[in-house]
């Protein structure tokens, strides 16, 4: 996004027409999310727009369980310069949740950051993290009661 554009006048443009759009449900009751990567919630609003904030936080699932946290830079002095134009930080897959969701708060609240945002970074966050976790299997279930345990071993009960 170019400096000399304002935001609100992307947001009109984009708001109807854009490739990120994905809408769900019947037309009277549609629902309208997104698929842009600095979209922390997938809601198609101009709060959570990472096209047309200057300031815009994503949160997204990395390589082999790492979870990358992506800051939008300022767009004067970056904005010319594509590569430059986002932090990127990777926090480790052994590194604990605790200290993981406290970064990312640092980075977007405590910092003059986003703080608005701060609640559904460190939600995405929690989301990635608990989709990184091996699924366990259940145990079989024991039986329960001396009919059920002497049908278990193979007897036959008398019902």
């Amino acid at each position: 996004m170019s400096s000399n554009v304002s935001s609100d006048l992307v947001w009109a443009i984009t708001r109807n027409n854009s490739s990120y759009i994905v809408k769900r449900g019947p037309i009277k009751d549609q629902i309208i999310f997104t698929r842009e990567p600095l979209s922390l919630t997938n809601q198609h609003t101009r709060k959570h727009s990472g096209l047309v904030n200057e300031k815009a936080v994503g949160v997204q699932a990395g390589e082999s369980g790492n979870v990358v946290l992506i800051t939008k830079r300022n767009a004067e002095k970056h904005g010319n310069k594509p590569a430059s134009l986002y932090n990127i930080t990777t926090f480790n897959k052994h590194k604990s949740n605790r200290k993981i969701y406290s970064a990312i708060a640092s980075a977007v609240a405590k910092k003059s950051y986003r703080a608005d945002l701060r609640q559904a970074a460190v939600a995405r966050a929690s989301a990635i993290k608990r989709s990184q976790k091996p699924v366990k299997a259940t145990p079989e279930s024991k039986p329960r009661g001396v009919k059920a345990k002497k049908a278990a071993e193979g007897g036959v009960s008398s019902a």
